[in-house]
């Protein structure tokens, strides 16, 4: 329609939300399918923190809050960054928004002028480039490889780094291939940075709690002081605490930032939900026992997939570090026929000829920015891991 913003023509609808949506709509007209495309915990919010909401409603906090956050949240936060992450903050270092999206999205549309470049290492989350085109920047992707195991290398990153450039999106554990950056790795790129000081870095540390084995997290202004001044260290409650409805994430960063980020969320949303935000700080300052527990939980699904996707002929998976995400190669499944007849000619055709007949919903590959691949969430029960992993073994050994 004529009178829709030209802003609108340069962003696609969520891929993720596209597949989980087209899988509930199978599932409510019958169909037996199983859903591997939802980024979320399957287990509940811890009741502590379910508890906190409700207090907070009897107590009547109820009403508006400051724009990006209660001070009490703000605290903790600061708390957290201190005691996980070694990172000094004061609470006018810290903004809260309605998920870490918001958070993210607000820090774009702050300091983006059309001409800046954004640097984004793909597979990257489908929402980064996205956003950076409606801020009115450009997106500028850095290929992994599966050689590389999903992540970038220093030699990559110097490369694509220009005059134009404005920030590097930097997301450890990986939303989708659950690739984690170990400290070397970390601090090599961060060398990188320390020779470009007009590039700012942004962090999505939402998985930092879903780290295996014996992969240990760090976040770039932790690894290199030197970048304390010009990184946003971003995350939230979504993921380790199984919150992702109630919406609360936040950034951490200089001063002037936050107050242009507050000054964009005062304008859009203004204060996220004050129910989550009381919530958020029971999970901040509260217990902290289950995370532990939870990410064991997740490893040995991860290494359940692992294994089933490893024994498909074609079909190569690598051992993620962290996240509950694994992204398999089908690049030797590529130009094959279903036993439906639908030709395999790229990972979307693969995804959705999957859905169509096994029931099984996942995500195709292109949406992350490399293919051919696709990506799982294990983020469900072993009993459904298995039976979905079991229908894909039979529907690509009935490839022709």
């Amino acid at each position: 329609m004529s009178f829709l913003s030209d802003a609108l023509s340069r962003v696609k609808p969520s891929p993720t939300i596209a597949v989980t949506t087209l899988a509930q709509e199978l599932k409510a007209a019958g169909q037996d399918v199983i859903g591997l495309g939802a980024g979320e915990p399957d287990f509940d919010t811890p009741a502590n923190i379910k508890d906190a909401a409700i207090a907070a409603i009897h107590a009547g906090k109820t009403k508006y809050t400051a724009p990006d956050g209660i001070p009490e949240l703000k605290q903790a936060i600061c708390a957290k960054l201190a005691r996980e992450n070694g990172l000094r903050y004061t609470p006018a270092q810290v903004s809260v928004g309605s998920g870490g999206k918001q958070t993210l999205y607000n820090a774009l549309m702050a300091t983006l002028n059309p001409g800046d470049e954004v640097l984004i290492p793909a597979p990257y989350w489908v929402s980064y480039p996205d956003m950076v085109l409606l801020a009115g920047g450009t997106p500028v992707t850095i290929e992994a490889s599966l050689e590389t195991a999903f992540k970038i290398t220093p030699d990559q990153l110097e490369a694509a780094i220009t005059p134009k450039t404005k920030w590097l999106i930097f997301n450890s554990p990986s939303n989708p291939t659950g690739a984690g950056y170990s400290r070397a790795e970390l601090k090599a790129l961060t060398d990188v940075l320390m020779r470009h000081p007009h590039v700012w870095v942004m962090t999505d540390d939402m998985y930092e709690h879903l780290a295996y084995d014996d992969f240990e997290f760090c976040t770039p202004a932790q690894v290199e002081p030197g970048l304390y001044e010009r990184t946003l260290t971003c995350n939230g409650v979504s993921k380790a605490y199984a919150m992702t409805g109630w919406r609360i994430g936040y950034a951490a960063g200089p001063e002037p930032l936050i107050a242009a980020m507050r000054k964009i969320q005062s304008q859009s949303t203004s204060n996220p939900c004050s129910i989550s935000q009381w919530a958020a700080v029971e999970a901040l300052n509260g217990p902290q026992d289950y995370l532990a527990p939870n990410a064991e939980m997740f490893r040995r699904r991860r290494d359940l997939v692992v294994s089933m996707l490893n024994a498909i002929e074609g079909v190569t998976c690598p051992v993620p570090e962290g996240a509950f995400y694994v992204y398999p190669s089908i690049k030797s499944l590529i130009g094959k026929t279903s036993a439906a007849g639908t030709r395999i000619t790229d990972d979307e055709s693969f995804c959705r000829a999957l859905l169509e007949e096994t029931g099984v919903a996942v995500v195709f590959g292109a949406a992350f920015g490399l293919s051919p691949n696709f990506r799982v969430s294990y983020a469900t029960s072993d009993e459904a891991l298995t039976e979905a992993c079991t229908r894909i073994q039979s529907f690509c050994a009935a490839l022709s």
